[in-house]
């Protein structure tokens, strides 16, 4: 487990800095409800009738004026995008960092398989995006007891539960990618989550683009839809769980064979 080890002990500033970011993101919007609450009325006629931005972000099937309506959009903007750009920086940088930091020539000499290797990495990358998950889940629910919310346990807990998969997903995703990539690239693992989040904007608002929704795991990850019918689209977590097996096992694949430069 020295790898594994190695792993969480370097990744443990990025890991705080992320974690205390998204955390006060998540905290912030909760502390603003009620300054806001008295207005909200207005602000959902007024989103009401803004056609397509209205529908792209879901807002017109959420009560923006009550409690987990608020939550479900602004704090699934937070987890969506913090959380996902997240997942995808530590995915995307997992393996192609020994090439850029040229430690691989070091790491790939000792006794230990790359299969293992790989392994203990992947851990590494879903032990932090659990970890993140549940810190921010606390605070999502600190914040509401805070402002004396009535703390919707089961929403709260299905809607965090689905953006951990979406991160999953992503993670896994880019940490495939990773192993076609020398000298690091954080641009492809953040480009790759903001290009699916913008799918997903696209599918909502555009009946001809549904068939994207099958690639985006964003599409899953709608606050309104789990709220509504408080579970998730099965068919869409499934596709994105295979998706996230097959490049995890492609990035094995291919790093397995791939000729490393020191």
């Amino acid at each position: 487990m020295a790898v594994l080890n190695k792993e969480l002990k370097k990744g443990a500033k990025g890991f705080l800095i992320w974690t205390a970011v998204i955390a006060f993101m998540l905290s912030v919007c909760v502390f603003v409800y009620p300054a806001m609450k008295d207005q909200m009325g207005e602000m959902n006629e007024m989103f009401a009738n803004m056609g397509s931005f209205t529908a792209a972000f879901g807002m017109d099937q959420l009560n923006f004026g009550t409690f987990i309506g608020f939550y479900g959009i602004e704090i699934g903007n937070v987890l969506g995008l913090g959380g996902g750009f997240f997942a995808a920086y530590l995915g995307i940088t997992m393996l192609s960092k020994e090439e850029k930091e040229h430690t691989a020539e070091f790491l790939l000499t000792h006794p230990i398989s790359r299969v293992s290797v790989l392994i203990q990495k992947l851990a590494a990358v879903m032990i932090q995006i659990v970890l993140m998950n549940v810190i921010t889940f606390l605070f999502g629910v600190l914040s509401a007891v805070i402002v004396g919310e009535d703390v919707p346990f089961k929403e709260l807990i299905l809607i965090h539960s689905v953006y951990l998969i979406l991160q999953i997903e992503i993670g896994a995703v880019c940490f495939g990618l990773s192993a076609f990539v020398r000298r690091g690239s954080i641009g492809i693992g953040l480009g790759s989550a903001a290009v699916l989040y913008f799918m997903n904007l696209i599918v909502n608002i555009s009946e001809k683009a549904q068939p994207l929704k099958y690639i985006t795991p964003y599409a899953y990850a709608k606050p309104e839809d789990v709220i509504q019918n408080m579970s998730f689209d099965w068919l869409l977590v499934g596709l994105g769980i295979l998706y996230g097996v097959v490049f995890v096992a492609v990035g094995f694949i291919i790093y397995g064979r791939k000729d490393i430069t020191a």
